[in-house]
């Protein structure tokens, strides 16, 4: 689907047959959605990050290379900003979902740097997040063409069916795993990369333009990028819809917390603004 020229959100139509994937499989790559134009704006938006990095920033040094990591970066740069309200990364995640209101969660920075050979673990995001419901969707756009070498994302088809919520942890190398609170009603997840044939694991080369489109349920990772010369630039932006509610339980994220809602609240609040309804 999609077209070079697409540059409004509501240009863009999701075919009938991606949703039904994505519903299924709980991960879909849509081809050259996001316009040269709207590109240019975010790797722009990307540089000034890694320049002077927002509150929330998560980086690390590596062996040779560096990971930088930053969160709620909209709230800092009015490209990134633009992007996540409107862009068609919200008529995206409208159409696959199939809500009736729309809400940003946030949005998230992770550029691999040629040399870094740190793994993504594998993990589910949701847990993460204090929020609960089903309708929870990102959209991971390539900045760059990004292979297997350079840290393509890795999926495993269907595990957002599982119902199985995996123990948060932190993903730098040194990072103190206690930073999370462990919460009773998670599981640690298990050794998905030593076990690996008894998981169905999908991957997509992307391409400049090319999204991942995943539930927040989906198990997924990624190498490190043991390329010399290639970056590895991902910016993924999160939405929810009709069943979300506001859920600040043990083990979430606290740079995502609120003072403007109450547990089981729909997220309608300026941190996560409505888009639709």
């Amino acid at each position: 689907m999609g077209s070079t020229e697409h540059t409004k959100a509501s240009e863009i139509n999701v075919d009938a047959a991606d949703i039904a994937a994505y519903q299924r499989d709980g991960v879909i790559v849509l081809r050259n959605v996001i316009s040269p134009e709207w590109q240019e704006r975010i790797a722009g938006a990307i540089e000034r990050d890694i320049a002077d990095p927002g509150p929330f920033d998560h980086s690390y040094a590596s062996d040779g290379g560096r990971f930088h990591g930053n969160l709620r970066i909209w709230q800092n740069d009015a490209e990134f900003a633009a992007f996540c309200l409107d862009s068609p990364a919200k008529t995206i995640a409208k159409q696959c979902l199939g809500s009736t209101r729309l809400n940003l969660l946030y949005d998230q920075l992770f550029v691999k740097e040629p040399r870094t050979p740190n793994r993504t673990r594998w993990h589910n995001d949701q847990p993460y997040w204090p929020i609960a419901g089903r309708d929870v969707i990102s959209i991971w756009v390539a900045i760059d063409d990004v292979r297997a070498e350079s840290g393509a994302l890795e999926f495993v088809r269907g595990s957002h069916k599982w119902d199985r919520w995996f123990q948060p942890e932190p993903f730098g190398p040194n990072a103190d795993r206690s930073s999370y609170a462990r919460n009773p009603n998670f599981e640690d997840i298990p050794d998905i990369e030593a076990t690996r044939d008894k998981y169905d694991i999908v991957t997509w080369d992307v391409q400049p333009g090319d999204v991942y489109v995943f539930s927040g349920m989906t198990v997924h990772g990624a190498s490190g990028n043991s390329t010399t010369q290639h970056r590895r630039r991902g910016y993924t932006v999160r939405y929810v819809g009709d069943d979300v509610r506001y859920d600040p339980r043990p083990g979430s994220s606290e740079p995502l917390y609120t003072d403007n809602l109450n547990s089981g609240d729909h997220l309608d609040c300026a941190q996560f603004p409505l888009l639709y309804s």
